[in-house]
Order: C-alpha cells, then structure tokens, then sequence
C-alpha cells in the first residue's frame, strides 16, 4: 500500500466506500474523489421510467469520465483516492441495459476507458445482500428504499463475478459483513491498519471487529 498513488475504493451500496475513501485519504495525505450522486436521471431510473437507465447510465459515465481525467493530470504528484473504479460502470450498464442500449454505451465506454490510467490498489467491499438492505434502510433515503431484493442481490453476484476475474490491478478484498467502520471507530482502525501493508495480486481480509 506504501507505494500506492492511486487507490480506487469498491462495491455495491451501502457497503461504506465513500467512508473509507474519506478516512484512508485523510490517513495517507491524498485527495479523495468521491462518485457523482447529482444524477437527474437516478429518480426516473428508480421508478421505472421508460429511457431512464440509459440516460442514467451515460450521465454517470461522462461524469466518472471527466472526474477522472481531470484527477489524472495531478497524479505524477498528487496521492488519489476515489470511492469508485471507472469499470464499475459497465458492470451496472450490463444490468441494467438492454442489448441495443449496450451496443451504443460500449462504444463510449472503451474510448473513455483507453484514455485513463489504472489504479494501483482496488480495495474491493463486499457484504450479504441482507446486510446492504439493513444499511440501506438505516440510512433512509427514500429512491433508495424502492430498490427490490432481487436487484439488490444481482447487484451483489455481478460484482462477484466482476472481481472473481478482475487481473488489471492488485486487489484487496474486505468482507465487511459482520462490521460496521462507518459507525464503529475500531474497525475502521483495523482496515487502515490492514491497508498500510503491502497488496500484492488479490489478497482477503476478514475483519475480526469490534
């Protein structure tokens, strides 16, 4: 992790990425990024509107485009922390187009993608389904309730997917099931302190908790 300049932070939501990018660039003296939740399009997605996932999906990768290639102009001197990977895109585009709207989001993706670096580190959160709907439902937020447990849990088995087979970067894989860092200072120690010491391919970390 020492040699680290760039770290990307990711997973499904509510599984804390926006917290730790906060704390580990706080700890490691680096500029945090954090995505982009100023979608106009996310409210129509969440209710089912006809055309919204598309427009939801090319909002979200311009934008995650942009932060990024802006973000890497400073790289050569500045430590980055972002709470998401820009590949994470197109695993949502994937769940959430149909064949035809894919066709058109590749063709953007692979040109944006070619144009940015890669991280150093992925620091890859996951937790249970059941676990992300108590998060959710803690944090009330009221788009956020409609999503059904079916979404929820392909959201879970394709970011499972995704890293079972990801190679581009060394990852760390954090099981955050049974902690809570956001809230519980302890273990947000533990992880920082897993984080100070070198990754090398993928490797797990299971928290023990507070």
């Amino acid at each position: 992790m020492s040699a680290a300049h760039y770290v990307a932070i990711e997973g499904p939501l509510r599984v804390g990425k926006s917290s730790l990018a906060r704390a580990l660039a706080d700890r490691i003296h680096a500029r945090p990024l954090f995505d982009t939740e100023n979608n106009p399009h996310l409210e129509d997605f969440y209710n089912g509107r006809p055309g919204a996932s598309f427009r939801t999906q090319m909002h979200f990768l311009i934008s995650r485009f942009q932060q990024l290639a802006g973000a890497a102009i400073e790289q050569s001197h500045t430590r980055i922390v972002a709470d998401y990977l820009f590949e994470k895109d197109k695993l949502f585009a994937y769940l959430n187009l149909d064949d035809t709207e894919v066709a058109i989001y590749d063709a953007y993706y692979q040109h944006f993608k070619n144009m940015l670096p890669t991280p150093d580190l992925v620091v890859y959160l996951k937790a249970a389904p059941q676990v992300l709907r108590e998060r959710i439902a803690r944090k009330n937020i009221a788009a956020e309730a409609k999503i059904s447990d079916r979404y929820l849990e392909e959201t879970v088995r394709a970011y499972e997917h995704f890293f079972d087979r990801y190679k581009a970067a060394d990852v760390l894989v954090v099981d955050t099931s049974e902690v809570d860092f956001v809230h519980k200072p302890k273990d947000l120690e533990e992880l920082l302190a897993e984080l100070s010491r070198p990754v090398r391919g993928t490797q797990y970390f299971l928290p023990l908790g507070s």
